[in-house]
């Protein structure tokens, strides 16, 4: 092989590693706000791929009279979503789902949702997770408010299981994946 094939072929390589390692770099500088984002993208994506996969026939289902429609909780996510993103960025939230009833609405909701948020999460340094703001009233850090989202995240996907269990779905979290492979 001759100097400058070895030359061509090694950058490639050489460019790759060094973008990996960067990756590497930012979790290990920034820590905690490396595992709020990797728990961030968990609940996101359960979200996400529930509101894709119910029917939209069984968006107007809710189990009984006194809580939302399926469709009600996936705009209910998008809608806390952009709360608490924006409360972390420092704007005024909007909310992407308002007046939507349709499944493509409100797929797109909360995909809009999750794109605002992926860019606040992307950002978020530990420097500057420490920073106060205010939310409904009280205190907060950036971080603070952060994992409350992951935590909503949370909660809005384990309301919407029952919904998707009782009309006979798979929740996403719980089909098989290919071994070896994260969500």
């Amino acid at each position: 092989m001759n100097f400058r094939r070895t030359v061509n072929l090694s950058i490639p390589a050489i460019l790759i590693a060094g973008f990996a390692s960067t990756a590497a770099m930012q979790a290990q500088s920034n820590p905690l706000s490396a595992e709020v984002k990797q728990m961030y993208i968990g609940s996101r994506n359960n979200l996400t791929r529930a509101a894709e996969k119910v029917p939209e026939s069984d968006y107007s289902f809710k189990p009984a009279s006194t809580v939302r429609t399926f469709g009600e909780e996936v705009g209910h996510a998008a809608q806390f979503q952009m709360v608490f993103c924006a409360a972390a960025k420092g704007e005024p939230p909007t909310n992407p789902a308002e007046g939507k009833t349709t499944k493509a609405d409100l797929v797109a909701a909360v995909k809009a949702s999750s794109d605002y948020c992926d860019a606040v999460y992307d950002s978020m340094t530990d420097a500057a997770a420490t920073q106060p703001i205010k939310l409904f009233g009280r205190d907060w850090t950036k971080l603070g408010v952060l994992w409350f989202n992951v935590a909503h995240n949370n909660e809005t996907y384990g309301t919407m299981v029952p919904y998707m269990r009782i009309k006979g779905i798979v929740p996403p979290s719980s089909e098989p994946r290919p071994a070896g492979k994260k969500q």
